[in-house]
């Protein structure tokens, strides 16, 4: 049996079918200690041409055979059979619906779980709690309670019934048990420590082949397949080390208790037959002795059975407490209400932003507004910290209280449910599911119409790709959507968002994997579905984001500047150097005459409105 936090409610839960499995079981064990009984008649009726059934003695003959020892076998097999199936129905059934609820109250915490826990755990290790130990927990608590109860209730009745036949041959036979039952103790320590291992290193190898399988293009493309494949070598001798470690202990185990088991039989078979030899006991009376211990045969076996399970399902118990005990650390505060009608409203005031597990802070005093349907670019270095603005936004951290508002409202009074829906996202990574074209633009809207799907994928410009598929909207996409190209996996992402239609949209870095024509439909569309809602596009390139009402420019984890994309070119030196750059890029790839940075920005005269005001800017811009 296996006892913890996450497991005890689950006796009680299935306590009924539980109780009725124990009922069976010991109508089970009481007919099966009857069978001893009917095989001393049968010796002694053969040896002593009489028996003696209910102080009766009586001649053994046919009908005697007949009425006491083969009708009442039948009747004993056939209550046998019946609770036996009635036992294991209960038992194991119930440790399957246990197995089953586990694993729905882990799914459920672990959906919970802030990305920060994500980034620390691995897939890999994370799949086998879910595979492995889950498995092992439902055999501990099936088999685990069919040990314990069988070992206890036939073991007991059978050693009542050998005490009562003699008790000094019982005695002996119970000093090898004694002797077991300390050994068995010990090994089970070992061997709780030997399954952590085994399952730890399961994970290692998990985590490796999972990384392999979603990277094999990267190998492939970097001729790395040997090396990986030396790799592998390496975990998985380490694997079969560890669990050929665990199997010999456990085989140890094993070879211990048929030496028990021989050793007792000895001692039965030497110190009975004495007692035969002396007339204290008849043949037949040596015989039932002899079916009694047989009968805690399996009881002995049961106990090391048990330690060894028990062992394991410990070590996976343990494994799985680490993940529920893993906490929430992005919740509702009590009493939250919900982001009404959300209009579209963003403001930063003075956030300062740290990730949980960081040395430095990411955000420093960002302070910007955005009016509810502006639509504002977000544009920096590598690094400047604009992913981390949206994951704000979308809570996946926590952020001090009263600098960040939706719609007026701190993020942290209202419920992140809200706020979240509140939102469509495209992230970096264009994650799409191994499923349909169809069910991936419609995840985020429910009983979404066809019409309405081909709707946003014409929004996001790939409509034509996607009929031009064999199966078209009915496509399946493979794993992350390796099965369509990266300019495809942003589009669908896009129409994605698109189709919830959410009065926030946020679009990271997602137009980069498209040509510029491509991307000027798309913004375009964006800019006349959208009217009238907020969206927010972070990106790379300055041409994605000129057109915006406004750009927010981050420079190492700050707000350097807000404005219109004329005013920061001419108010902002570090704007328009990465403007410059990336003009001069431009013009490199379209001709063989390069133009120098210096050239570009002496070139241009700046136009009435460079007089606009700028928001902090390097070199004379206004601060709030």
């Amino acid at each position: 049996m296996i006892f913890g936090k996450y497991i005890n409610r689950y006796y009680l839960k299935n306590a009924p079918a539980l109780l009725l499995g124990l009922l069976s079981l010991l109508i089970v064990d009481i007919a099966q200690l009857m069978i001893p009984e009917l095989y001393r008649l049968v010796i002694n009726g053969v040896n002593l041409g009489k028996v003696v059934v209910d102080g009766q003695t009586l001649t053994f003959t046919r009908e005697v055979l007949f009425q006491n020892i083969c009708l009442p076998m039948i009747w004993i097999v056939l209550m046998m059979v019946i609770g036996r199936f009635l036992w294991r129905v209960c038992f194991f059934g119930s440790a399957v619906c246990v197995q089953a609820d586990l694993r729905e109250r882990m799914f459920d915490h672990s959906r919970r779980l802030s990305q920060q826990y994500y980034q620390v755990n691995k897939v890999g290790s994370l799949m086998s709690l879910y595979t492995n130990d889950l498995d092992t927990i439902q055999e501990c608590f099936g088999d685990g309670i069919l040990m314990f109860f069988d070992a206890l209730v036939l073991g007991l009745l059978a050693l009542y019934k050998m005490w009562r036949m003699d008790f000094k041959l019982t005695l002996l036979a119970l000093i090898p048990a004694a002797i077991m039952f300390g050994i068995g103790t010990i090994m089970g320590t070992t061997m709780t420590k030997r399954w952590e291992e085994r399952q730890k290193a399961f994970s290692d190898l998990s985590d490796f082949a999972q990384e392999n399988f979603s990277g094999i293009a990267v190998i492939k493309a970097f001729v790395k397949e040997f090396k990986e494949l030396t790799a592998f070598r390496k975990l998985n001798r380490e694997n079969e080390e560890i669990n050929v470690t665990y199997t010999k202990i456990a085989t140890l185990l094993e070879v211990l208790v048929t030496l028990f088991v021989e050793s007792v039989i000895c001692v039965i078979l030497g110190y009975g037959g004495w007692l035969v030899y002396g007339g204290q006991f008849n043949a037949g009376q040596l015989v039932e002795y002899i079916g009694y211990f047989e009968s805690i045969v399996w009881p002995i076996m049961a106990i090391s059975m048990l330690i060894e399970k028990t062992s394991r399902g410990k070590a996976s118990l343990n494994r799985i407490t680490e993940l529920m005990d893993a906490p929430v650390d992005v919740t509702d505060r009590d009493g939250v209400g919900n982001l009404e009608n959300p209009k579209g409203s963003i403001e930063f005031r003075h956030l300062t932003f740290r990730y949980p597990d960081g040395d430095y802070n990411v955000l420093q005093d960002v302070s910007f507004q955005v009016a509810a349907g502006e639509r504002v670019g977000i544009v920096g270095k590598t690094g400047a910290g604009k992913t981390t603005v949206v994951d704000l936004l979308l809570r996946t951290y926590n952020v001090p209280d009263g600098t960040l508002f939706v719609d007026g409202q701190d993020v942290n009074s209202v419920s992140i449910h809200s706020v979240r829906n509140a939102c469509a996202y495209v992230p970096q990574d264009n994650f799409l599911f191994s499923d349909t074209i169809a069910h991936n633009i419609g995840f985020g809207v429910e009983d979404a119409t066809p019409d309405q799907i081909d709707g946003a994928a014409s929004m996001a410009d790939v409509r034509d790709n996607i009929v031009d598929f064999k199966e078209g909207y009915e496509t399946i996409l493979g794993e992350r959507g390796v099965t369509v190209s990266g300019g495809q996996k942003q589009r669908i992402s896009i129409a994605r968002a698109l189709l919830k239609n959410a009065p926030i949209l946020i679009l990271d870095d997602s137009v980069s994997a498209v040509d510029t024509r491509t991307e000027k439909i798309i913004l375009d569309n964006l800019k006349t579905t959208r009217a009238g809602k907020t969206t927010l596009l972070i990106a790379h390139r300055i041409s994605t984001v000129e057109g915006m009402d406004k750009i927010v420019f981050l420079e190492d984890g700050r707000v350097e500047a807000v404005g219109t994309h004329d005013a920061l070119y001419y108010s902002c030196p570090e704007y328009r150097r990465m403007v410059d750059l990336q003009r001069l890029e431009d013009e490199t790839a379209d001709s063989s005459d390069a133009v120098g940075t210096s050239d570009i920005a002496d070139s241009v005269d700046a136009p009435e409105h460079a007089s606009e005001s700028v928001e902090k800017c390097e070199g004379g811009a206004s601060h709030d």
